[in-house]
């Protein structure tokens, strides 16, 4: 019961994450999942039964604060679904941990950019609101669900910062549409998990337990994602990909780094990020006070001061009709 209460509040806080950023769900879980010595497969089909249930909530609910684009869900959905399904059935009898090093040095440079981009500069205001085209969402969906399948999480890091790094959709929307057409991409994976593995690999009860916590996190996400500032979101999105996949490189046997020095690149990379989010934080007040200051000042001397002088004007104005009526 114990076991089941913690995969309950990791289901929760990954889709919490997932929900309010556009990734982390799959990742979280399926960490938790092979800490405890499931095998890789095992552990995926878990995790995207569970997104079954969580993506369908989580899409209504971003879908009831305004945040899905439906065409964006269904150009990058549908072939993310193809791609899910074959890297389900690919993972079924393959291990993919070689290609995971290529895989975070793609996203960690990404990532680096959204970071950059997102802090210095704040929200891509020249294409914002140009559709995104099908030759870009299609390949897109297709190695993100494939990605997906076989990581047990990939679907968000791997569409969410493509889609912004486009400069296209605020990251709201963005987000919600990811997290929109993962239902479509959990569905084609778990299809072809039961095909590849059968059922009596699968814990349902991990699946419900991680199902509920997902659930209930779900529309508080939704909720969340339209409070953040985008310049805020797209700082703390650049950095979680970051510090995500900066772990997958230290720990690879690319590079293999010494437990000391991995947690110390942790610490340093954790500080640039928080000092980027809290200088997105000071640059959106400031932008935010400065958009409200003239209408302020235009109050201001519209105000009470102003009154006298604009009563003798009309007083004039009266005066001058009465004498030419006369």
């Amino acid at each position: 019961m114990r076991k089941l209460i913690m995969l309950a509040l990791v289901g929760f806080g990954a889709q919490l994450v997932d929900g309010s950023l556009g990734m982390a769900y799959g990742v979280t879980s399926t960490t938790l999942l092979l800490a405890i010595n499931t095998s890789a497969a095992s552990a995926s089909a878990t995790v995207h039964l569970a997104e079954i249930g969580t993506t369908l909530a989580s899409g209504a609910a971003h879908w009831r604060f305004g945040n899905v684009d439906w065409r964006v869900v269904r150009r990058v959905g549908v072939p993310g679904a193809i791609g899910a399904f074959l890297g389900a059935t690919f993972l079924s009898g393959l291990s993919t941990a070689a290609a995971a090093p290529v895989m975070s040095l793609i996203l960690l440079t990404l990532g680096c950019y959204l970071l950059v981009r997102f802090t210095v500069a704040g929200l891509p205001t020249g294409r914002v609101g140009l559709p995104l085209r099908k030759r870009f969402l299609g390949p897109l969906g297709l190695v993100a669900g494939f990605v997906d399948a076989t990581g047990g999480g990939g679907w968000g890091p791997v569409g969410t910062p493509a889609i912004l790094a486009s400069g296209r959709m605020e990251p709201r929307r963005v987000i919600g549409s990811i997290d929109t057409s993962e239902f479509l991409v959990a569905v084609a994976a778990s299809l072809g998990f039961l095909v590849g593995l059968g059922s009596e690999n699968i814990d349902y009860g991990w699946v419900l337990a991680l199902l509920i916590g997902g659930m209930a996190a779900a529309p508080i996400a939704a909720w969340l994602v339209r409070k953040v500032p985008p310049r805020v979101l797209g700082s703390a999105v650049g950095g979680m990909i970051i510090l995500t996949n900066g772990r997958t490189l230290l720990r690879s046997e690319w590079i293999d780094a010494p437990t000391g020095v991995r947690y110390a690149c942790y610490a340093v990379v954790a500080a640039l990020w928080a000092a980027a989010v809290v200088w997105s934080v000071r640059q959106h007040l400031a932008s935010r006070q400065t958009t409200t200051s003239p209408a302020t000042a235009t109050d201001t001397a519209s105000g009470p001061d102003t009154a006298p002088a604009a009563s003798a004007t009309t007083e004039r104005s009266g005066l001058a009709d009465e004498v030419s009526s006369t």
